[in-house]
C-alpha cells in the first residue's frame, strides 16, 4: 500500500515546481496505490517536459494497463524497449499486455525474457507453467517398445509335412501313368509293324528272285 504522507510530499513538490523530476515518482506512487488515471495524468504532464525519462515513461504504459489502454500501453512500453531492451518492468508490462489480448504465445515468450533478467522470481515461474500447455503441445510419446525382434521363421503349419494328396489328385496322377502306358506300347507296335513290312519286302525279293 502506497504512502499517503509520500503522496502529498510528492504532490507538494510538483505543484511548486512543474518542471521537477519528481513527477515520476508521484506518478509511480498513484499507481502503486491503484489511482491509475492520476498516475496517467502526471506522467504525461512530466513527459511533455521530460521525453526522454524511460523510468516515467514505464510508469505511464503500466498506469494504461490499468485503465485497459492496452493499445497505447503497448505503444509506451515498446517505446522504452527500443531504448532499454533489458527493463524488466517494460517486458513485463509488455507480456501482460499480449496475455490480456490474448496473444498467449507472445505473451508466453515476454515471459521467459522476463524470468532470464529476473531468475527464480517465483510469480513468472508460476505464470509460465500456467500459460505454456496452453500454447506449446505436449511432447510426443515414443512408441512402446516391442518385445524382441519379429520373428522370421515361418509359422509350425508351415512347416509341416504336406497333407496326402486329395483322392481326385490320385486319380489325374494314374490317369498321366496310364498315358503313358499307352503311349509306349503304341510306339512298339508301330516299330514291330514296320518289320513286317520289311518281312514282307524281302519275302517279295526272295520271290522275285526265284521267279
Amino acid at each position: 500500500m502506497a504512502d499517503h504522507s509520500r503522496i502529498d510530499d510528492l504532490r507538494r513538490r510538483v505543484q511548486k515546481d512543474p518542471a521537477s523530476i519528481a513527477f515520476a515518482q508521484l506518478a509511480e506512487e498513484y499507481r502503486r496505490a491503484g489511482r491509475h488515471q492520476e498516475a496517467v495524468d502526471v506522467c504525461r504532464a512530466g513527459l511533455d517536459l521530460h521525453p526522454g525519462y524511460l523510468s516515467a515513461r514505464v510508469t505511464l504504459g503500466r498506469a494504461l494497463i490499468g485503465v485497459n489502454a492496452l493499445d497505447a500501453a503497448l505503444a509506451e512500453l515498446e517505446l522504452v524497449l527500443k531504448s532499454a531492451p533489458e527493463n524488466l518492468a517494460a517486458i513485463r508490462g509488455l507480456a501482460e499486455i499480449h496475455h490480456r489480448q490474448g496473444a498467449l504465445a507472445q505473451a508466453l515468450a515476454q515471459y521467459r525474457a522476463a524470468l532470464a533478467l529476473a531468475r527464480n522470481d517465483p510469480d513468472l515461474q508460476q505464470t509460465i507453467a500456467e500459460l505454456a500447455p496452453q500454447v506449446e503441445p505436449p511432447p510426443a510419446r515414443p512408441a512402446p517398445a516391442t518385445q524382441g525382434a519379429p520373428s522370421l521363421a515361418k509359422p509350425a503349419a508351415a512347416t509341416q509335412a504336406s497333407p496326402p494328396p486329395a483322392p481326385a489328385l490320385i486319380e489325374h496322377v494314374e490317369a498321366v501313368e496310364r498315358f503313358e502306358d499307352i503311349a509306349a506300347r503304341g510306339q512298339a507296335l508301330h516299330v514291330i509293324a514296320i518289320l513286317e513290312q520289311w518281312l514282307d519286302a524281302i519275302h517279295v525279293a526272295r520271290a522275285q528272285v526265284r521267279a
